[in-house]
């Protein structure tokens, strides 16, 4: 179908789908999840055959986020079967007042309509993104990345029929056939079909998407994430979560890509983290990190010397640049710089030193002796995500089902005039 047509029917089918009861929803959200685990081996053949194509042509750790298994695909079915629990967004009250006796003013949570969502390599957007938007009361136009498309694919025919099994109208999820560029535009470009783009992926594909959309648009996803060890942490500790922040999936948006280092501790600890990142994992036959190292650094433990856009890159990859700072203020002052205000950590032992990094670093999530790992909607109990906003207006951080609805006001009197 030409992708105009998909926002069409999808426009038309909007209203549909913002009636439709919790119950009606819940029970489509079911039969979704149902059959994403009967058609296992379709989905996951056909990932077999986007891996084969993608070989050579991305690296192994966006290999790694286009990869399915039986454990991936369970995962989505769990995070479908988590947002049937929640509560559904529309229909709240947020607010309610009488300016005037008798005038009663609500305002009310709503769906937002059509909402397009363009993403690379990431599969399980797809099952995500189809299960936030139909509880929220929305309908979805999904756009992957040409390396995923027959995996999305034969997640969508699955989901459409669970839709149709449940007795929904299959038009709201949609995935748009056409991976050129061209699409990416029309989906950009055609406000009276589309209410809200979300973009998901790296910096161009979020830049383009920011720079020329006429419709609403809201950036997501890069993220250079930082962590501060401090002069006070503990330094088992902050071993423990560098690593887990760099290594536990490094092609994913909350992983770490800056390391900041107090002076006073640099000299016992840049050895422990090379140990931890590049020696050990050399011996357990795993990838070491490339570390990318500042001058003062460079003179502590071996590795690259840092480049220019080092510390304004994301990299996505085992690679991590790192600095040493004389203090937690020049810490935050670097983030403040440097970051792009998805999610940055402090290790520390120090509540006040705590405090002014909470207070003074101005990112959608930000950490305190814990990983930067966990900036995910389910992770935050939101069932599973649609993005994670680094913007400040409409959304900020995981967006789940509350996010992508928007409000109205109902004004109700009885013969009231001005």
């Amino acid at each position: 179908m030409e992708t105009i047509e998909m926002l069409k029917n999808a426009k038309a089918v909007a209203g549909t789908i913002a009636t439709l009861s919790t119950e009606q929803k819940n029970t489509a959200l079911a039969e979704m999840a149902d059959a994403l685990l009967a058609h296992t081996a379709d989905i996951l053949n056909a990932n077999e055959e986007d891996m084969t194509a993608a070989k050579g042509d991305i690296s192994d750790v966006m290999l790694d986020r286009l990869m399915l298994n039986d454990a991936r695909i369970q995962s989505m079915v769990d995070g479908i079967r988590d947002v049937i629990k929640l509560e559904d967004p529309v229909g709240r009250v947020l607010e309610e007042t009488m300016p005037k006796e008798g005038l009663k003013v609500r305002k009310i949570s709503v769906p937002i309509g059509v909402i397009a969502i363009i993403y690379e390599s990431r599969p399980n957007v797809t099952a995500d993104a189809a299960a936030l938007t139909l509880k929220s009361g929305n309908v979805c136009v999904l756009r992957c990345g040409r390396e995923a498309y027959k995996t999305s694919r034969a997640i969508i025919d699955a989901m459409k029929e669970g839709l149709a099994k449940a007795g929904v109208d299959e038009a709201a999820i949609n995935l748009v056939d056409d991976t050129s560029r061209e699409s990416a535009n029309t989906l950009m470009t055609s406000p009276e079909y589309v209410d809200l783009l979300i973009p998901r992926g790296g910096a161009g594909l979020i830049n383009a998407c920011v720079k020329n959309a006429t419709v609403p648009c809201i950036a997501t996803g890069t993220g250079i994430c930082h962590v501060y060890v401090d002069a006070s942490a503990d330094l088992e500790m902050a071993v423990k979560i560098v690593n887990n922040a760099k290594t536990s999936r490094p092609s994913v948006c909350n992983a770490e890509e800056v390391l900041l280092v107090n002076k006073d501790i640099a000299e016992q600890f840049l050895p422990m983290i090379r140990k931890a990142l590049v020696d050990d994992r050399i011996a357990e036959g795993l990838i070491p990190v490339e570390l990318r190292l500042d001058e003062t650094a460079q003179k502590i433990i071996d590795g690259v010397p840092a480049g220019e856009q080092d510390f304004d890159t994301e990299f996505l990859d085992y690679i991590l640049a790192v600095k040493c700072v004389d203090s937690a203020d020049e810490a935050i002052a670097h983030i403040r710089a440097h970051s792009t205000g998805h999610s940055d950590a402090i290790v520390t032992s120090d509540d006040a030193i705590a405090d002014r990094f909470t207070l003074l670093v101005d990112s959608a999530a930000v950490y305190v002796n814990a990983s930067t790992r966990f900036t995910d909607g389910g992770e935050f109990g939101l069932g599973c995500e649609i993005g994670i906003s680094t913007q400040k207006m409409h959304a900020r951080g995981p967006m789940g089902l509350r996010e992508i609805n928007t409000y109205k006001y109902v004004i109700t009197g009885n013969g009231h005039i001005r």
